[in-house]
């Protein structure tokens, strides 16, 4: 089964997270999720990132650092999730393919229904920042 990176953002100001919706068409559609995307070949998984969230959702980062990494299988195929929080960024924070968009409390989170391979992600952020 093949492997896919996946470079994923948590954009937080203050205690919100800005999550949106996927694509109903997508893999794991009309689920909630942490905007970001497929790795391309020669691409530092840093730069994934910044090219994604300067795509999907209209901003450019300026301080990102590596939050923690997810291997997950979802039986037809298998994500490695490079998760970065990116806490300072220019431009606002808006979805760009049309997606439905929130900034939610770090609090409510759990109140989103995210994919399998994003829980962790929502357990890890409820437990460092409340």
């Amino acid at each position: 089964m093949k492997r896919i990176d996946v470079a994923v953002g948590i954009i937080k100001k203050g205690n919100k997270i800005y999550i949106s919706k996927r694509s109903e068409a997508l893999h794991q559609g009309g689920k909630w999720e942490f905007p970001g995307g497929k790795q391309e070949p020669n691409e530092k998984i840093e730069q994934t990132l910044a090219r994604e969230l300067l795509e999907e959702v209209g901003i450019v980062i300026t301080q990102q650092h590596h939050y923690m990494f997810i291997e997950h299988d979802y039986g037809d195929k298998n994500v490695a999730l490079h998760i970065g929080l990116v806490e300072a960024f220019d431009g606002v924070a808006r979805h760009q393919e049309g997606q439905q968009s929130l900034w939610v409390d770090i609090s409510d989170l759990a109140q989103y229904d995210f994919p399998a391979a994003n829980q962790p992600i929502v357990k890890q952020l409820i437990a460092d920042y409340l």
